[in-house]
């Protein structure tokens, strides 16, 4: 508990103000605590850094909770390409145009918002899955692009952050769990959604937009340079059906919902996220993956192949997750949070910490591009505030939260904010510069939401 236990988070802040690369920073601060512990433990320096570094690794990958979630997230990448690669998001679409779901602008802004909510499993799998759906009906009503980006991009995170009963849920009940509260972690995380307040301001404005048909700033300029759109509704394969894209989705949120309750011995919040999400998902895979192959689309080896492609795309992400947790549990043993919680305690009033550790999230979120390894880096620090200073729990992890989604909605180096992009065929850059104020909205209404809480709970 001195001074030079809160480096490693410095380097790592400093790496990705300079370099922003998430991975880099993550190693180089993972090396630099075990250093430091090695110098502590008067042990080999050399040895005690690289070694050490790669047995934290080990121990936390050996983890069985941490174990569930590198597994989950590496299968929900075979899921997307099965789903991707059948042609059942094109069926989908065709099946709400023949049936007349989508007649107005508000009836095609809603239906792809509720697409996102409703694929709240992943944040990727959501913006990809509400893109894709919504491209052609966006073009037959003349709605730019950027606006779609805008949509999916600010629906996908907010909701899988609100609703965790996904792999956002398993990661931060992971986190959580490695310390002790008077709470348990699952009633601490399910009460910090009422405190994730950029996540439902997020949300707010983006069902305003949709309602008033209203846009403002650089979003109004694109709609309004908007030209005549001739671009045909993809059909996607031959003889695709939209239940190759449906029943997957509803074995995933259906089981997940069934295995929280078996886990939690009938009580939904007492259930294991780790161990339902990655049940649900092996689950929902296999579905998949029977369904192409009793309607003969693919055979086994081309499953396989589209299958194994889908899990390395997401093999950066599943890296950034190890990392995470490998530091978070690095500087635990370092005593970072404990040192930060005297240091903050004795400087900072009470009334200020949590609007604080908003924007400190918001600031790490930004420039790394992650909301997760902001969560790890953050979570060490703020748990141990609420055990040294009595801070609400909910309040501070809420804080948290926001502070990683607002900062990755901003960011234009966060793979949500490029796989939107992609998604909706709009441009990077002009994604990043229509989304912002609406983000910054939201970022400032939560800071004074946090004031706010803070003065009256404390």
């Amino acid at each position: 508990m001195t001074w030079y236990s809160i480096l490693p988070p410095l380097i790592a802040i400093v790496v990705v103000f300079w370099r922003k690369e998430v991975i880099l920073a993550l190693v180089l601060a993972l090396m630099s605590s075990e250093l430091l512990l090695a110098i502590h433990d008067q042990s080999n320096l050399l040895s005690g850094t690289f070694v050490g570094s790669i047995e934290r690794m080990v121990s936390v990958a050996t983890s069985p909770g941490n174990s569930r979630i590198l597994i989950f997230s590496i299968i929900i990448g075979a899921l997307l390409a099965f789903i991707r690669e059948s042609g059942g998001v094109a069926a989908t679409v065709n099946m709400l145009l023949r049936r007349g779901v989508a007649k107005s602008k508000r009836q095609v802004g809603f239906l792809t918002m509720f697409t996102g909510m409703a694929v709240f499993i992943e944040s990727n799998m959501s913006v990809l899955t509400s893109g894709i759906v919504a491209r052609g009906l966006f073009d037959k009503f003349k709605m730019s692009r950027a606006r779609l980006a805008y949509i999916i991009d600010s629906t996908s995170a907010p909701v899988c952050i609100l609703i965790l009963l996904n792999g956002w849920g398993a990661y931060v009940l992971g986190l959580l769990s490695n310390y002790e509260l008077e709470q348990s972690a699952v009633s601490v995380l399910w009460g910090s959604v009422a405190f994730n307040f950029y996540a439902i301001f997020a949300l707010l404005i983006v069902a305003y937009t949709i309602a008033f048909d209203k846009v403002h700033g650089p979003m109004k300029e694109a709609e309004q340079q908007l030209q005549q759109l001739d671009t045909p509704l993809a059909s996607g394969p031959q003889a695709s059906k939209s239940r190759f894209m449906l029943v997957p989705l509803a074995t995933l949120i259906i089981s997940m919902i069934g295995f929280m309750f078996w886990t939690g011995d009938g009580v939904l919040a007492s259930g294991s996220g780790s161990k339902s999400v990655l049940y649900a998902t092996i689950l929902a895979c296999s579905v998949a993956y029977i369904l192409l192959l009793q309607a003969k689309r693919f055979n086994h080896g081309e499953l396989m192949e589209i299958g194994f492609k889908g899990m390395g795309e997401l093999l950066p992400l599943v890296s950034i997750v190890l990392l995470s947790l490998t530091l978070g549990a690095s500087l635990k043993s370092l005593g970072t949070g404990v040192f930060v919680a005297s240091l903050v305690g004795d400087y900072l009033p009470l009334y200020l910490i949590v609007p604080a550790l908003f924007l400190t999230g918001a600031v790490m979120s930004f420039t790394t591009g992650t909301s997760w390894g902001t969560f790890a880096i953050l979570i060490p620090i703020g748990v141990p505030l609420i055990q040294a200073l009595g801070l609400p729990p909910a309040l501070v992890v809420g804080a948290i939260l926001s502070g990683g989604i607002f900062g990755d909605h901003c960011s234009p180096i966060s793979d949500t904010t490029a796989v939107s992009a992609l998604a909706s065929g709009c441009d990077l850059l002009t994604h990043v510069k229509t989304q912002l104020p609406y983000a910054l909205v939201g970022g400032v209404l939560s800071l004074i939401a946090f004031f706010i809480a803070s003065v009256i709970m404390l």
